[in-house]
């Protein structure tokens, strides 16, 4: 497409810019956006409505007709500005194409183009020649090699191309997460319990047979409660989807779960995530959480959460997952404090860090290290391969994490 003209009036409907806009829609649903043939229409007659006066314009009009959801908004913006001529994308998008070459001490500042992006930008995508002759049919010896389920266990959500990452999200949703039943206060009946039931046995007693038999008890053992406390700033938004998914899937698979989300603020989407279908379930979340991808005040949402949630889900031996990389905008103000509290309030503290992909990753960060001291596990979680290693630790007893441990001491002694 031609550069936007500055023009006031509208834009005829079977012009140059309808056709563009059609591969434009076509563009972002490859990319993996919900856009249909109603979406498209609603684009042109927005287009001819507003106008062309400027770019800014064209972009916030087709940017309230196409995104529905805070996390589909980095797909489209780098969409729009690709698709729209923007030359610094555009030179990102040629690097892309050639081979690369690994430099050590390369900095991070620049954000690389969402990987579905670029498949759906590949002129030709999945499509063959009419003509083309069939390919012969070639035998390969696979014994040594590794199968694409492995790999796909292994590969970071970060690096997932959007078929990879239909996957990811269909063997989330088969996750069990089977944590040991805990005693509890409460009796049930039972042939073979240890105790007498003496209420039993007395109802029993008032039948014209008389007392047959003792009635016996033995105490009720029931999974303890699962907290779930997601970060969703926007240092951790490339992993958001992925989480809530995996939020969604526990929360239906068992009962007693409570979902929190934080990043300047705290909200409970545990209601939201107990609908059925997924994606009506993470719209209606969506539509509670008004804090998407921005900063991160952990101690204070922390704060927030032990006052007004802690004695209400993390009574009966409860078990909390923190998901979050430890990056504080407050300088980790209260934030031990707070850590400290929530550690003393539940039985078992998980810190599920992504940042641990990373195999020279040390806690440098001031919220690193006024939370490592009250955790009792530091784990990845980063691919299928360490959610899969999370369900296993948590349905085991736990042990002791030696890397944490050698971290723990080096922070009592500074």
């Amino acid at each position: 497409m031609d550069a936007l003209p500055d023009t006031s009036g509208g834009t005829p409907r079977g012009g140059r810019i309808a056709r563009n806009l059609v591969h434009f829609a076509r563009t972002l649903r490859t990319a993996g956006l919900r856009v249909g043939p109603g979406q498209v229409l609603r684009a042109i007659e927005a287009v001819e409505t507003v106008g062309l006066r400027s770019r800014e314009d064209f972009y916030w009009t087709l940017h309230a007709v196409f995104v529905n959801r805070r996390d589909q908004r980095e797909i489209f913006d780098q969409a729009f500005y690709v698709y729209w001529r923007n030359p610094r994308l555009l030179e990102r998008m040629m690097e892309m194409l050639l081979p690369s070459v690994g430099v050590p001490g390369e900095p991070e500042s620049r954000k690389p183009l969402n990987r579905r992006l670029q498949e759906a930008l590949q002129p030709g995508r999945g499509e063959a020649p009419a003509d083309a002759d069939e390919p012969p049919e070639v035998e390969i010896e696979a014994t040594f090699t590794v199968s694409d389920r492995e790999l796909l266990q292994k590969k970071d959500f970060e690096q997932m191309s959007q078929a990879e990452i239909d996957q990811a999200l269909r063997a989330i949703q088969r996750l069990r997460l089977p944590i040991p039943e805990r005693r509890t206060r409460r009796f049930r009946a039972s042939p073979r319990g240890a105790r007498i039931d003496f209420r039993a046995t007395l109802r029993r007693a008032r039948n014209p047979a008389g007392i047959l038999e003792l009635r016996r008890r033995e105490p009720r053992r029931r999974p303890p409660p699962l907290v779930i406390l997601c970060d969703i700033s926007g240092s951790m938004s490339r992993y958001t989807r992925m989480f809530l998914r995996f939020m969604h899937a526990i929360t239906n698979d068992r009962d007693r779960v409570q979902c929190f989300t934080f990043g300047t603020r705290l909200h409970n989407i545990t209601r939201a995530l107990r609908r059925r279908d997924v994606d009506e379930a993470l719209a209606k979340a969506s539509t509670q959480v008004a804090d998407w991808s921005g900063g991160t005040r952990i101690g204070q949402t922390l704060h927030e959460f032990n006052n007004k949630w802690s004695r209400r889900v993390l009574g009966q031996g409860a078990v909390a997952l923190l998901i979050t990389d430890g990056l504080d905008r407050e300088g980790a103000a209260g934030l031990a404090e707070e850590m400290d509290r929530l550690h003393k309030s539940c039985r078992r503290l998980v810190w599920l860090n992504p940042l641990l992909r990373f195999g020279g990753y040390e806690p440098k960060s001031q919220g690193n290290k006024a939370m490592l001291p009250h955790v009792d596990e530091f784990r990845p979680v980063h691919n299928l391969e360490s959610l899969g290693e999370l369900v296993a630790a948590l349905s085991a007893a736990g042990g002791k994490d030696l890397r944490l441990a050698r971290w723990q001491t080096g922070l009592r002694k500074e």
